[in-house]
């Protein structure tokens, strides 16, 4: 089939890059030229491991272009997926829809035939309708049904999740839609993938609904994790205790410091204002929403405290930037509100991250960035564990020791065990567990 797939960002590349994969011609349109320009230049704007590889082999085997025109693309298209940024508007919080509905209306004055137009993009409910009728009233011509089918893609593991989803959810009110779909997906189908067909409106709510249960999820562990500091619980078996129940499971019950990402801050929020439009609060997500807000700048507090009340004058090194690990996405990190309430306290920060640098030059000021976790920690009176790259689950504690004023660790993704890091000789302090305070192994005392 021939797809058109309006939006070179995240979702657009990895859903271009998937459905050329699966044989199909695809061309990603862009209305940024000097995007358009790196990638066919084989340079991809993003970090997602394994995109730039799947990109360059579907553009070697014809299967994928990039282009800025997006007339000649739709004109020769049979589906056009609509995969372009919904941020939340400022002021109310309700997802913008202004690049949404101007698509709509391109693809309109664009499309010949029959075709399917389908929306990627998170949008909230209704949109669909808005996006059809913006289509039938500057073409009234034209032949078209549109479509929902939202994504679940995880940053850092996205392909996985494309090529091996948990559901396809695709919401029409045209039946003629439903065998296009199908034959958009029909590899993922032959593998026995589960595809989900559902009324239009349907399909746009359970993609807002599904993100605010898991951000849901990972507040309800933090704020249990709060509860076991003081009542001397360890978080770490009370999820793994909680997880191991199959009605519930294990995912999302990690403690941190917060969700963040492009995708859950702006979505519950889209959702709650939604709710409220329509006379029906969502309260469980309202309070998910202000907890969420609260706790990434409330994790300062931790560092203060093992810096005896103040960090004022000191040096204190981060270790991770972005939201999660495997992505270089800085949005709505709880890095960036850390670091704000760090400074405020009079902190000097120093940062290592090792995808997330570039894009937090461009969010943060009087940050020193440094080249590698030892760098960072170079004369810092605290190390902080922001993110749970891979690279920082075995540091060299003894080398630490070196280039450190004092040996503290403050572990917000509780990827290490308190009492190993006692052992090495470090004050450990994590999320929801007892804290750790240095000391020598039995035998090297007795010596």
């Amino acid at each position: 089939m021939h797809i058109a797939v309006i939006g070179a960002g995240y979702v657009g590349l990895v859903s271009g890059a998937c459905f050329a994969d699966f044989g199909h011609t695809v061309v990603c349109v862009d209305s940024d030229a000097e995007k358009i320009r790196s990638l066919r230049e084989g340079k991809v704007p993003i970090y997602e491991p394994g995109l730039d590889s799947l990109i360059a082999s579907n553009m070697a085997g014809g299967r994928l272009s990039f282009d800025t025109s997006l007339p000649t693309a739709v004109q020769k298209a049979d589906v056009v997926f609509i995969a372009v940024g919904t941020p939340s508007r400022r002021g109310d919080g309700h997802a913008d829809l202004t690049f949404v509905y101007a698509v709509a209306r391109e693809i309109a004055a664009a499309a010949r035939g029959f075709t399917v137009v389908v929306t990627k993009s998170t949008v909230p409910v209704g949109t669909g309708d808005e996006v059809e009728r913006i289509i039938r009233e500057t073409a009234p011509q034209l032949d078209i049904a549109v479509v929902s089918n939202p994504e679940f893609l995880r940053e850092g593991a996205a392909i996985s999740d494309f090529k091996r989803p948990d559901r396809i959810v695709i919401g029409l009110q045209d039946e003629r839609a439903r065998d296009v779909m199908t034959e958009v997906y029909r590899p993922l189908y032959l593998n026995q993938s589960p595809i989900l067909f559902t009324e239009r409106r349907t399909a746009e709510l359970i993609k807002y609904a599904a993100n605010a249960f898991l951000a849901m999820k990972i507040t309800f562990i933090n704020e249990v994790a709060d509860l076991c500091e003081k009542v001397s619980a360890d978080i770490q078996d009370v999820a793994r205790g909680v997880g191991l129940d199959a009605r519930i499971g294990s995912k999302f019950l990690h403690a941190g410091p917060g969700y963040g990402g492009s995708c859950f801050p702006k979505d519950t929020l889209a959702l709650v204002k939604t709710a409220q439009d329509h006379g029906s609060p969502l309260r469980l997500i309202e309070t998910t929403v202000a907890i969420n807000d609260q706790r990434k700048r409330a994790m300062a507090r931790k560092v203060l405290e093992v810096c005896d009340g103040s960090v004022r004058g000191k040096k204190i090194a981060l270790l991770g930037l972005t939201f999660k690990p495997n992505t270089d996405d800085m949005r709505d990190a709880p890095s960036l509100a850390l670091i704000q309430a760090l400074q405020d306290e009079g902190a000097d920060v120093s940062a290592y991250d090792p995808q997330g640098v570039p894009a937090a030059r461009r969010m943060v000021e009087n940050v020193e960035f440094a080249s590698d976790p030892y760098d960072a920690a170079r004369d810092a009176e605290a190390l902080v564990i922001v993110t749970e790259w891979d690279a920082f689950r075995a540091l060299d504690f003894e080398r630490l020791k070196e280039v450190m004023l004092r040996p503290v660790l403050v572990d917000l993704r509780n990827i290490y065990s308190p009492n190993d890091v006692s052992r090495a000789g470090f004050f450990y302090a994590g999320i929801g567990r007892a804290k750790a305070w240095p000391r020598l192994e039995i035998s090297e005392a007795a010596e």
